[in-house]
């Protein structure tokens, strides 16, 4: 592709772009419903099975686990043979591990739990990576804004996904599976037609029509595209600006996480019913994804550096009004987690805006895989740690750790920068 049909492109639109995005929409809102069916009720049955709140942050640890796991094998996948693939695999694996929960719940076992949940995390992973698929083709004047309208897609699937867990009783007596369980009913319905929308529509696929414009306008270049996450990781930590897009995004996921997942527990502690719950969650899903095109434009307008910091303020205002919510229901909680929500959907735009813009085609595979490897990690640790700190001492001290967390944010957006102005564009 010639220079001036690339500008005829950002200026007439590229009709590829528009497709993919509107193709990537679809399978989000397909697979935020699998998703946040779930979540709200991840927590409790992993009480349920264990018998011990200390357990209870396990289930969705390992959720986070798996999806930073799978990123590894996604990336290979869609460096070699395109996001499609890639995106497909992540969806096929959370099925199977859906189908492993509701066994779980059937026959009690917390060790099935834990590898189902893993498995998952599958759905997580294909969510993650649908945003950076966005961004293939994206005009780099509208990268956050594209990024941002696929992450704003999954508002509809997450904010139903929750508020279907009082829906799910009467499926879950009707096939006869225990209460908990139901909810993961709607999961499979959401992953199987998420594979089928993106098997029909994600032609051409995104990954590799980028690398074929990119070889037409230089003939010179391999066209080959890197997934390896090793190398993925180096090339980012000798960026300055995606350095600060991948703490971005692993730090402020650590903070929505775990104190998102011990939400459930410390409202269900001070007898709220699920569908109390249900909402609640179903508000902070609104928070994630609702504003994120906004966030988008304030990317591409302001500079992933100065959205990253407004994030971080958010966050910051988020759980410290969390650190004072009492058990139960309460109107603090629940603007607590709707700022969490908006807090998270700043970070997540911007850390992935600033990484995606500071790296070349054929790199963004496999540092794109070890961003989202690293983010699930870190917020597996957050998750994991979170039971242990709520069971030794209350939710409201777990509030106020993930304080620090959110501040550091702001902190490293100010201090860390390179050559340049570190912004998303």
């Amino acid at each position: 592709m010639t220079t001036t049909q690339g500008r005829e492109l950002d200026r007439q639109g590229d009709p590829v772009q528009r497709r993919t995005v509107a193709t990537l929409s679809m399978s989000q809102v397909l697979g935020g419903i699998s998703l946040a069916s779930g979540v709200a009720v991840g927590a409790l049955l992993a009480e349920e099975i264990s018998g011990s709140p200390t357990y209870a942050g396990l289930g969705s640890t390992f959720q986070v686990l798996g999806s930073a796991l799978i990123a590894v094998p996604m990336a290979r996948l869609s460096a070699a043979r395109g996001r499609r693939h890639g995106l497909v695999l992540g969806y096929c694996l959370a099925f199977v591990g859906a189908l492993g929960l509701i066994t779980s719940g059937i026959v009690g076992s917390f060790a099935l739990l834990l590898v189902a949940s893993l498995l998952f995390g599958g759905s997580t992973a294909s969510n993650n990576q649908a945003r950076y698929a966005a961004a293939d083709l994206a005009a780099p004047a509208h990268r956050g804004r594209d990024l941002s309208l696929v992450v704003w897609a999954t508002t509809i699937g997450s904010v139903v996904g929750p508020n279907l867990v009082g829906p799910s009783e009467p499926v879950s007596e009707l096939l006869g599976l225990p209460r908990l369980t139901g909810p993961f009913v709607f999961s499979l319905v959401g992953l199987a037609f998420a594979v089928l929308v993106l098997v029909i529509r994600l032609r051409p696929d995104p990954l590799l029509e980028a690398r074929r414009r990119a070889v037409a306008a230089d003939p010179g270049a391999s066209g080959r595209t890197h997934g390896r996450i090793g190398r993925g990781l180096r090339v980012v930590v000798a960026q300055p600006q995606a350095l600060l897009g991948l703490l971005t995004l692993a730090l402020g996921h650590m903070v929505m996480v775990s104190v998102m997942v011990m939400t459930p527990l410390h409202m269900r502690h001070g007898d709220a019913d699920l569908t109390v719950i249900g909402f609640v969650i179903s508000v902070h899903i609104l928070g994630m994804f609702a504003f994120s095109p906004l966030t988008g434009l304030a990317v591409d307008r302001l500079g992933g550096r100065v959205v990253a910091i407004t994030g971080s303020a958010i966050l910051a205002a988020a759980t410290l009004l969390a650190s004072t919510a009492p058990e139960g229901h309460s109107t603090g909680l629940l603007v607590a987690l709707f700022l969490l929500g908006l807090g998270w959907s700043c970070t997540l735009v911007s850390g992935s805006t600033m990484l995606t813009a500071a790296l070349p085609t054929a790199e963004r595979p496999g540092a794109q895989g070890a961003s989202d490897l690293v983010m699930g990690l870190t917020a597996g640790l957050g998750g994991a740690l979170a039971g242990v700190v709520v069971d030794v001492a209350s939710f409201n001290v777990l509030a106020l750790a993930a304080l620090v967390v959110a501040l550091s944010i702001g902190v490293l957006a100010a201090v860390l920068r390179g050559s340049g102005e570190l912004s998303g564009r």
